[in-house]
This record gives C-alpha cells, structure tokens and sequence, in this order.
C-alpha cells in the first residue's frame, strides 16, 4: 500500500485497526514481508519479514544496506521454496529467475528499502527499475504521483535507451474525452518534479487507449 492508503484508513476506516500490508509470491506459495498483531504500523511500511525468512535488502555490490534502496534477497533456504522447474532439465531457467544476481543467493526481483523500524518499502519490481543518468528510480515512484492526478486513469512507465543514455517515457490513459496537451504534460512533469526528484521526470509523456496487463492484472512493463 502507497503511504495515502495508510491515511485512508485510518482516517476513514478505523483508528485502531492493524493495517497489514504484505508482499510474496505465487512461485513461493509464502510472502516475504508481512503484517504483525504485536508490531506497531507505520506509514508506508510493510511491518516485518516473515517468519524463518532470512530477508535482506543487497545494493548492487552485493552488500547488505539498511535505509537504503536495493534488491531484496533471501539467505538461506525456506520450507516453500520451489526447487526446480518443469522442463528444464539442466536447471537453467530455475537458476536464471532466482540465483543468477547473487550466487547461491535467492533474488526474488523486488526493489526494496528496509527502515530502522525493520519494516519493508517497496518501489516496484527491480527488473524494470529506471536508471537515467545512472540514478536507480523504482517505477512505483512516478506511479504514485501519477495516480493522483483525476486526468489520468492509469499510466505505465518505461525506460528507454537514448543517446547514450536512459530517458523515461510515459503513457498514460486519460479519463473519458480528454485529450493529452501541452498544458496537462506540464502538469503530469510538476507533479512528478514536485514530489520526487528532477530525474524522475519523463522525457516523454504519450497518451494511450489502453496499458497492457497480465492475466493477473499486473501492468506489463518490460514487454
């Protein structure tokens, strides 16, 4: 859950309720990160990793960080762990998902933050992390803004190879009749800017009838 549903919630719900958010995975039949009965929430934490979980957050060298955007990892091996694929007979497609970042390593594709709270931030799938100007930008980041705006319905975003470089391209999908102009680009770039970082603005914005998504309703960023 973004920060803003936390508020929701808590405002508009009830006060004293335990507000989990989670994050796993089919493949894993488990979740990484989890909610807790005895752990205070914070906004826009997910609470704690799960249990016998042995959940870090790795920068790109491979090192531990804390407060700190990285990849989320698991250790050692876990009860729901799945240990090979279908045909693939050499292990190759199995090894390739999970342990090909970091060896013997479980890399599950996540880009995380944890907090001094030990709870868990998440910023989008790592595999379609943003990298313009070498700076690493979870998409979620530009989404969250995004989504704000009443225009826009739904956006994706994608980073583009460009003179050798990165730039951000987004497409979004407008409410009924509208059309994208210069005006509403400015005002899809302000919000972002204000919010984020200057890096963080596209250098394109490109309006769509539709964003593609997975049969499980996940946007299809990388296709």
């Amino acid at each position: 859950l973004v920060p803003e549903s936390y508020d929701y919630v808590y405002q508009k719900i009830k006060n004293d309720v335990c507000l989990s958010s989670i994050s796993g995975g089919t493949d894993i039949i488990s979740c990484f990160a989890l909610g807790s009965a005895i752990l205070p929430v914070y906004r826009g934490e997910l609470q704690c990793k799960g249990l016998g979980m042995s959940v870090e957050i790795r920068d790109e060298f491979g090192k531990a960080v804390l407060n700190q955007k990285g990849e989320l990892v698991c250790t050692r091996p876990f009860p729901s762990m799945p240990i090979y694929f279908w045909n693939d007979p050499n292990n190759e497609k199995y090894y390739n998902a999970y342990f090909s970042t970091y060896e013997n390593i479980w890399c599950h594709g996540d880009f995380v933050k944890e907090t001094e709270n030990g709870g868990l931030i998440f910023y989008g799938r790592s595999d379609t992390v943003l990298n313009p100007g070498g700076v690493r930008i979870g998409t979620a980041e530009i989404y969250r803004q995004v989504e704000k705006l009443d225009e826009v319905l739904e956006s994706i975003v994608i980073g583009q190879n460009w003179q050798d470089d990165v730039r951000i391209v987004l497409f979004v999908k407008l409410a009924v009749e509208l059309q994208l102009d210069e005006a509403l680009i400015q005002k899809i770039k302000t919000q972002i800017r204000s919010n984020t970082t200057p890096r963080h603005v596209p250098a394109k914005v490109l309006q769509v009838n539709d964003i593609p998504r997975t049969k499980s309703g996940k946007i299809v960023e990388i296709a």
